[in-house]
């Protein structure tokens, strides 16, 4: 059939692991981000890949991406990044799942319900020291942890925040971040917590500030083999996990002065071979490419011209000798010694490459190269 593949190398994903622990010792907790489809990779073969490298946590979004997880074997602890509502505590115990707590309420109704059923619940505390999302305003964490400390349905086993700007170049909000936190921690301490993780670096923390490793560091684009950002040069290199390729479905020779596509945006100034490709913008392959994206046939560039439409996008290969129907095209990836990134199809369309994997993969079928898991070979 025709279209579009979105290859997945888990051996690059593996790769990319070791990188982390490299970088972060053994002697701190890796958490895995798959939140998101695992930013459009496959969130349970990606999570399965992850456990079997000895992941000490995995983070998502919501109970239902939990539920999927466990659903499909996975056993390593999950924490919800983005707490619950008070009516998700029937699966947090029953698939055993630390759930982030920032509000009150809902703090209460976990202790509640966990005491009813003969349990105690472990949750992250998360506190906002700048990002202003989700938390608990660090000049109120005091209240908060006393809150914590009279709740016998649950138990403190985290305390974590987010950095708002670690993927910059000027550190110095960052810095004042991590300030707030360990001051945070100190008073959690004091008030006689001692929680098994604090954590607050994500891929940027863990490339670029050591200083914010603490007791667990949650990477999640770098995982995937990109920068999350290109100010940062990264002391480790990464490989790209996502390859988005397809085939030439019709090559035209047409005359110069040709119109091509929707609203005739692109006209060519020359005698061309146009190659018309089986992906679209239902593919993730962003409209705003339209005459700006460039893809890889035989292992060389090719400008997109004319207005990408749904299923299927043109290109001029006049300059590509030999190219024929049924060739391969790359239009993320690489092909032979040529590679088309994430970070360059941003670039284009004014976004960040997080977007770009989550539009691509996000909820697409998917071909997983090189699982070490017998369940995905």
């Amino acid at each position: 059939m025709v279209g579009s593949t979105i290859e997945i190398d888990l051996a690059a994903l593996r790769y990319n692991f070791s990188k982390v622990r490299e970088l972060v010792g053994q002697s701190t907790a890796v958490l895995g981000v798959v939140k998101s489809d695992a930013y459009g990779h496959g969130m349970l073969p990606v999570a399965r890949e992850l456990e079997s490298l000895g992941v000490e946590y995995l983070g998502v979004s919501t109970c239902r991406e939990a539920a999927a997880l466990r659903q499909g074997g996975i056993t390593s602890p999950i924490l919800l990044l983005l707490g619950i509502e008070a009516d998700e505590i029937t699966p947090v115990i029953k698939y055993s799942l630390t759930p982030a707590i920032f509000r009150s309420d809902v703090a209460k109704a976990i202790s509640a319900a966990a005491l009813a059923a003969d349990a105690r619940i472990p949750v992250h505390f998360k506190i906002d020291t700048g990002m202003g999302r989700l938390g608990v305003p660090h000049a109120e964490a005091d209240n908060f942890l006393e809150l914590i400390k009279s709740l016998e349905g649950i138990r403190l086993e985290g305390i974590f925040s987010h950095f708002a700007s670690a993927d910059e170049h000027d550190k110095s909000f960052s810095n004042k971040q991590l300030e707030r936190f360990r001051r945070i921690l100190d008073r959690a301490q004091n008030l006689g917590f001692n929680p098994r993780y604090a954590h607050i670096a994500n891929s940027a923390g863990v490339i670029d500030l050591p200083d914010s490793y603490l007791q667990l560091v949650r990477p999640g684009l770098m995982l995937y083999g990109a920068p999350p950002s290109p100010e940062l040069h990264s002391p480790v290199t990464l490989r790209p996990v996502m390859t988005l390729k397809t085939r030439v479905l019709q090559l035209k020779k047409v005359p110069a002065g040709s119109p091509i596509g929707y609203g005739c945006t692109h006209t060519t100034s020359r005698a061309s071979l146009i190659a018309t490709l089986p992906v679209g913008y239902d593919d993730g392959y962003d409209r705003l490419l339209s005459n700006k994206g460039e893809v890889l046939i035989r292992n060389r560039r090719a400008p997109v011209v004319g207005r990408i439409s749904m299923c299927l996008t043109t290109v001029d290969v006049t300059d590509i000798p030999g190219v024929e129907q049924d060739d391969e095209v790359v239009l993320l990836g690489r092909q032979g010694d040529k590679e088309i990134t994430a970070d360059e199809i941003a670039a284009k369309i004014s976004t960040i490459n997080y977007e770009i994997f989550c539009n691509l993969g996000g909820n697409r079928k998917k071909v997983f190269l090189n699982s070490s898991t017998p369940e995905q070979n």
